[in-house]
Parts: structure tokens; C-alpha cells; sequence
């Protein structure tokens, strides 16, 4: 088994894709006219306390203020923003925080504040902010408001994560947090030494920025999505990172060169005459993960339907109709909807609360079966997931961590005709419409003809299956309509015109 990076950059669009044996896992773009936020440190402006629902706005410079929640403020002593005057209210022990003082107590309306944006804005909510801070580099993420030493859970080796940790604590400053990055593994001490001494020297640059930046301003920019990218995916597990860009694809051997050179190697110029992700067979996947329906292998699908508060998958059997059993089909059928349900979820990035509509199942051991076989699927998932058992009616609550919008949040837009709602008057109904409209106006109009400008399919129904009824309107008002297709008119207008 092997996984390739792939990255389409143009001057318009960043586009990752993270392909395991060429299927697509994990897609990303970035848009330069809608650049990603998470990441970014900002100087801001406390513009509203909220003491009941213990929380604050802040403005930061963008188009909406941002969310500052109480658990997540650490307020600088005496309101300065040096490095020596950040102090953790009531102290943050273990990256936990131990306060019940109220909000009003710990921020001010225009008090300065520096922010760091923990999930971008979403919809029409503003982005999430915290105080406290985390700066990531290729094998270390840096905590500097927070005592507390961290190690990646994939690193199962007790030996090693010991070592590990002896090793941060010869290493780092007093009161400085840091987490140990998975791909840290097997990293040396004088490694790990230069990426803190990295990390505290981008601090203090920050520290120092603060002090005289003006209100709101952005202080720090994180990396861009591929630089991201790169930090976060590319292992000695990759079996190659391929380019189609000759300028990006310098500048990756170049951090390579600099954070990761053994792994120089794998980085591969594509300069096919195909486009990169049509030469992978990717494009289509790509665009099939903006559908609604997803079919099964064994003939059954899925429907995935966003809301604004959630999202709501349901299964069906389809097309499948199994061999022995209806309980047999609705096993097999829940089963394999499980992996595919888990597949999706990380490539179309679907975060929040979801509800899975499995088909229900009497048997009680065919229920633990599938929720076990969920919880399996959803492993290799590096989004925080909650999962809870199966309800009374074969429903699956569960909850995956959203930092950034889904796919189709970023691919896609409301519907201009339906304004979003994902439907629209049928053209029988707008037919009735017209009905209506022709004998209230015949009554008042003296002219003998009306020409209707419809939309093609209006015509076609008003033409054939309603004809009937467009000749006892003739009957009743003594009137005669001619029916003219017009392409590009929207199929809920039409034109009465009177002659």
C-alpha cells in the first residue's frame, strides 16, 4: 500500500489531493481570493462582553468579528503584551484551565487582545478565537502560554515516548509547553533543539509585533496550504509528493532541504501533457464527492444532505435485493454503507453534529456488529470523532470536529433558482399559475388573443398533458393563446402579452 501527495498550483488555486493506491483520500484547496485563516495570530479589539453566554466579540480586521468563549482567554498581567506579562488566569495547568471567574472580570469593551483563530468562519458565523496560542513547525508544536509537555498519540511506543519526553524537558525554557509531532519519531536531540530554538524566536517575533501593531491588525501568517500540507502529510510513509508547478516545486526542495532532507527524493516535477489529476484518474472523484447520492458496490446507496445545523446521511438498499434474507440484505447493506459513510466524511471534510439513518436491524448482535465496525472505519480519521451506539431507530448520533468548511461549503453556492432551498415550482404548478392568471386578466382585457413566452418545459406540458385544459380555458373566456418556448427564460417566469 502506498500514498501519494499530488498538488495542482496555479496562480488562481491551490488544489492537494492525498491518494492511497489511487483512490482519493483527502482533498484540499485554497482560493487566493478566500485564503484560508486558521493559524493566524491577530492583535484585536474587545468590541463586546457577553456575560450570559460567557463569551466575547472581537474584532480582528476581517468582514465579521470573531468568538472568544471564556475558557479559552488568557489575559496578559496589567494589560501589557510582552512575553513576561502573559499570565494564565488562575493558572492553565496541563492545557486545562481552572477558572470560574466571569468573563466581565477578564475582558473589557476595547481592550486590546492577541488572538489566534481555532476554526475559520463558517456560513454566517464568525471565526472561533482563543488566547491560547499554538505555533506548529515540521516536529514540534510550540504552547507558549501553556506548562505542559504532549506526545502524538501515534507514537505507541512507551520506550520512545519517554525518551521523547526527557528529551523536551533537557531542551526547553521554563513554563514553555510543547507537543512532540508524529513524524518526531525518531528525531535527534540537536533536531529537536533547532526547531525550539525556531520556535522561540518566531515568538518573540511575534511578541514583538504586537507591541506596536495597530488595532486590529494580523501579526502572524500561518503557511499557506501547500507549505501546511507538506508540514502535515509528508512522512518517510509517502511514497511520492508530486507537483505540476516548476516555482513551487523549487521551493519545496527547498524546505525539504532545510526541514525534512531525506525525504528531498520524493519530491517529483510532473510535467505530463495531461493535466495532474486527470493523469492520477482523480478529477472525477473529485467532482462525484459534490453529489448527494453515492452508490454502493452491491447496488444500495447513500443520500448525504448538509443543514445549516447539521448533516444527515441516510441508507437504502437500492438496487440490491441480496440472496437468502431481507435481515441478511439490510446486514450487508448497513455494513458496507459503514466504510463508505467513513470515507466520505473525511474527503468531503464534513464536520459538527451528524445524524446516520442506517437501515434498522432487529437483531441485537447485528446492531454492536455495525456500531464496532463504525467505530474500526472511523480510526484512521485525523478529525476528533465522538460516536454514540445505535438509538431505538437505527440511528447513529455522532460528532466530527469542523475547522474549516466542508467541501461543498467551498466548492459550491446556493442554487440561483432555488435560492437554496433544493427545490423549485414544478412546471405543472407554474402551468396553473398561468391558468389563473389568463381568466382573471380576460375578464378586464378586451383583446381576443394572448401569446404566452414560457420556459421549454413549460411549453411542453401546456402543448401535450394540459392541452386539453388550455382549450376549455379558450371555451370559458373566448380567448385564444398561443404558446411561444423561450430557452433562456428561468422556469418560474413567463410573459402574457395581450393582442
Amino acid at each position: 500500500m502506498y500514498t501519494d501527495i499530488l498538488i495542482n498550483a496555479t496562480t488562481y488555486e491551490n488544489r492537494i489531493a492525498l491518494v492511497e493506491n489511487g483512490t482519493l483520500l483527502e482533498f484540499h484547496t485554497e482560493r487566493f481570493s478566500e485564503e484560508g485563516l486558521i493559524g493566524n495570530i491577530y492583535l484585536g479589539r474587545v468590541v463586546r462582553v457577553l456575560p450570559g453566554i460567557d463569551a466575547a466579540f472581537v474584532d480582528i480586521g476581517l468582514a465579521r468579528t470573531g468568538f472568544l468563549y471564556v475558557d479559552d482567554i488568557i489575559v496578559p498581567a496589567q494589560g501589557g503584551l510582552n512575553q513576561q506579562s502573559f499570565q494564565p488566569v488562575d493558572g492553565v495547568e496541563n492545557g486545562k484551565k481552572h477558572t470560574n471567574r466571569p468573563i466581565n472580570e477578564l475582558l473589557k469593551e476595547n481592550q486590546p487582545i492577541l488572538v489566534q483563530i481555532a476554526k475559520e468562519p463558517i456560513g454566517t458565523k464568525g471565526a472561533r478565537l482563543t488566547c491560547n496560542i499554538t505555533i506548529p513547525c515540521r516536529n514540534l508544536v510550540y504552547m507558549p502560554l501553556t506548562d505542559h509537555i504532549g506526545i502524538s498519540r501515534k507514537i505507541e511506543n512507551e520506550g520512545v515516548r519517554n525518551q521523547l519526553k526527557e528529551k523536551i524537558e533537557k531542551l526547553r525554557p521554563s513554563g514553555a509547553g510543547f507537543i512532540i509531532r508524529t513524524v518526531a519519531e525518531n528525531i535527534s536531540s540537536d533536531e529537536l533543539e533547532a526547531d525550539m530554538e525556531f520556535l522561540l524566536l518566531l515568538w518573540d517575533e511575534i511578541l514583538s509585533k504586537s507591541t506596536k501593531g495597530k488595532v486590529p491588525s494580523l501579526i502572524y501568517k500561518d503557511l499557506d496550504i501547500i507549505l501546511r500540507a507538506v508540514r502535515d502529510f509528508f512522512t518517510e510513509n509517502i511514497h511520492e509528493l508530486v507537483v505540476d508547478n516548476r516555482e513551487v516545486y523549487n521551493q519545496l526542495l527547498t524546505y525539504a532541504k532545510t526541514f525534512a532532507p531525506h525525504l528531498q527524493r520524493k519530491i517529483i516535477y510532473y510535467d505530463g501533457d495531461a493535466p495532474l489529476f486527470e493523469s492520477y484518474g482523480i478529477e472525477v472523484d473529485i467532482n462525484s464527492a459534490l453529489d448527494k447520492k453515492v452508490w454502493l458496490r452491491s447496488g444500495g446507496y447513500i443520500i448525504i444532505e448538509p443543514t445549516e445545523a447539521l448533516t444527515v446521511i441516510d441508507v437504502n438498499t437500492g438496487r440490491y435485493v441480496g440472496k437468502n434474507d431481507l435481515a441478511e440484505t439490510i446486514f450487508k447493506t448497513n455494513m458496507e454503507a459503514v466504510k463508505e459513510i467513513a470515507y466520505q466524511l473525511r474527503l468531503r471534510n464534513i464536520g459538527g453534529i451528524i445524524i446516520i439513518d442506517f437501515i434498522d436491524m432487529d437483531d441485537e448482535q447485528d446492531r454492536e456488529d455495525l456500531y464496532n465496525a463504525f467505530k474500526k472505519a472511523m480510526q484512521d480519521d485525523k478529525s476528533k470523532v465522538n460516536i454514540l451506539k445505535l438509538s431505538e431507530f437505527g440511528l447513529v448520533q455522532m460528532t466530527r470536529k469542523r475547522l474549516s468548511e466542508n467541501l461543498i461549503q467551498t466548492m459550491c453556492e446556493p442554487c440561483f433558482y432555488c435560492g437554496g432551498d433544493g427545490f423549485i415550482k414544478s412546471s405543472r404548478t407554474i402551468c396553473y399559475e398561468i391558468f389563473r392568471k389568463l381568466t382573471k386578466d380576460a375578464r378586464k382585457i378586451e383583446c381576443a388573443t394572448a401569446a404566452l413566452k414560457v420556459h421549454p418545459n413549460v411549453a411542453d406540458l401546456l402543448r401535450n398533458e394540459e392541452a386539453v385544459h388550455v382549450d376549455q380555458l379558450e371555451q370559458a373566456t373566448g380567448k385564444r393563446f398561443t404558446i411561444t418556448s423561450v430557452p433562456d427564460m428561468h422556469i418560474k417566469r413567463y410573459e402574457i402579452i395581450w393582442k
